[in-house]
């Protein structure tokens, strides 16, 4: 049986345990991480080089034979891997996990993922996203907005650019962080203003080859950095899986 090779991108836990998990399989071969960290370095060889340093990762498909790309990192899908890799025929032929830059907006622009939810009638909460220039209009909507208020940098923070606001005074606050001080650079160019939702959250997780699909566990992820769920948000403190309280009411 021929052994699949596989580059694993991005540099943190996740990727950690994507290459714990994939050296248990009896069909992989070598895992390549890149840029990847001390841990990794232990399952897999490391790679020095980015996550979007897209001719770097081409090359390395070439080199080291790779015969499957799985992206950690969203950083790379909202950067384009995918349409970079099958523009290139020495690597068009290689399976790469993740949607394409365009879908990739999903996870890259808040706004474009709330558009998308009204377009489809998906249940999401009420919103307005405003960018520097609508400030004064952005202010105002949050002085007539009920409590708490959830402020959302529109691009990729990190998973740092999200606040909720207890009074108006903090989301006038915020806001004036992410769009005058650009406290998350490019990401907060736009910002979402969102209601409040009260509950608890989890991730639901598919496969699809755009024809097929397959579910996957569900997750939730720990990001407040204070005991017990208080304070801001962090890149992630941790998460489960399965989730114990997703019974069959879920499904």
């Amino acid at each position: 049986m021929n052994k699949i090779n596989i580059l694993i991108l991005g540099s943190g836990g996740r990727e950690h345990a994507l290459a714990h998990t994939l050296k248990k399989s009896t069909k992989c071969g070598k895992v390549f991480i890149a840029p990847g960290n001390a841990g990794t370095a232990e399952l897999g060889i490391n790679l020095d080089f980015g996550v979007s340093d897209f001719e770097q990762i081409k090359s390395a498909i070439i080199t080291h034979n790779i015969n499957l790309v799985l992206p950690s990192s969203e950083q790379s899908l909202v950067d384009g891997i995918v349409d970079f890799l099958a523009s290139h025929t020495d690597t068009a032929a290689v399976p790469v996990i993740g949607p394409d830059k365009y879908a990739a907006q999903l996870e890259g622009s808040k706004h474009f993922s709330k558009e998308l939810m009204l377009k489809y009638n998906i249940p999401t909460a009420s919103s307005r996203s405003f960018n520097i220039s609508e400030l004064h209009d952005a202010r105002i909507y949050i002085n007539n907005h009920s409590l708490p208020i959830v402020i959302k940098a529109d691009g990729l923070a990190a998973g740092k650019g999200v606040i909720i606001a207890q009074s108006h005074e903090e989301a006038l606050y915020s806001i004036a962080e992410m769009l005058v001080n650009r406290q998350f650079g490019e990401a907060g160019d736009n910002v979402l203003i969102e209601e409040f939702l009260h509950g608890i959250e989890m991730s639901y997780f598919i496969l699809s080859d755009g024809q097929n699909y397959v579910t996957l566990p569900e997750a939730k992820d720990y990001k407040r950095i204070g005991e017990g769920d208080t304070g801001l948000n962090t890149g992630g403190m941790g998460a489960i899986s399965p989730v114990p309280f997703a019974n069959a009411a879920f499904t």
